[in-house]
């Protein structure tokens, strides 16, 4: 697959389809896959953060979680051909699986979050098998605990909500532990699935709004939200120097 680096981070130039095909071709091969759904924010993160860094650029696949990523990679000249949010991901994997009856696992979210999400899962994707659940507040000490019962649990899929960038460390860490096909960081889709917060409207997502939206409904989200403005900087300054030398 081709890959497009914005400020230090690969992307794979995917359209949703073509990432979930990828997918599905991962449960044919050994191993777990790791995948990754990295937005401006995370990339912000990854400046300062190498190990982050890392994970993604040495992930199986990793699709571009945000408007602001796809005008980046257009404004540097490599475009990516769309954005692929992470829920959008994670719900055609459940529409795509429900006749083939996937495994999955979910982790993360407060106490309850990811039972409520398996309930509306189960309702909304029939056919798909939540074969175990488990909050993201266990301790050092019961960390092992979950794995094992992850395992004994043998999904296919494990999709982890701990928000960037404990999920994708975490997944990273124990990736050659875990005995599914593919782990997939999935931050708040456990909350939206569960019903305990609304997703952005379609309007706002067709428009490339959703950040804003969130910061409506979620004010708090401020100082996350500062990144944006930083990163458009960064991409407006690294496509002028680019000009430059190509203009030499």
């Amino acid at each position: 697959m081709k890959r497009v680096k914005i400020m230090g981070v690969f992307f794979h130039s995917v359209t949703l389809e073509q990432a979930c095909m990828k997918i599905k071709q991962f449960l044919l091969d050994r191993g777990n896959h790791v995948v990754v759904t990295p937005n401006t924010e995370i990339v912000m993160m990854a400046q300062k953060d190498s190990e982050l860094r890392k994970i993604i650029n040495q992930s199986h696949l990793a699709v571009a979680d945000g408007i602001g990523v796809v005008w980046a990679s257009k404004h540097l000249g490599q475009p990516l051909p769309e954005r692929v949010a992470g829920f959008d991901l994670m719900d055609y994997i459940l529409r795509q699986g429900k006749d083939k009856g996937y495994r999955i696992y979910l982790l993360g979210g407060k106490p309850g979050v990811a039972e409520k999400a398996a309930k509306n899962i189960h309702s909304r994707y029939p056919g798909i098998q939540v074969v175990g659940c488990h909050h993201g507040y266990f301790s050092k000490e019961e960390e092992q605990q979950v794995i094992d019962d992850i395992n004994l649990r043998k999904p296919q899929f494990l999709f982890v909500a701990m928000g960037a960038p404990k999920q994708e460390k975490w997944i990273f860490k124990h990736k050659d532990e875990l005995e599914v096909k593919v782990s997939m960081g999935v931050g708040g889709s456990l909350d939206v699935l569960s019903g305990e917060v609304k997703r952005a409207p379609k309007t706002f997502r067709n428009l490339g709004l959703e950040w804003l939206y969130r910061l409506v409904t979620q004010p708090s989200r401020i100082v996350r939200m500062m990144a944006l403005p930083v990163f458009v900087l960064k991409v407006l300054i690294t496509n002028k120097n680019r000009e430059r030398v190509n203009n030499r």
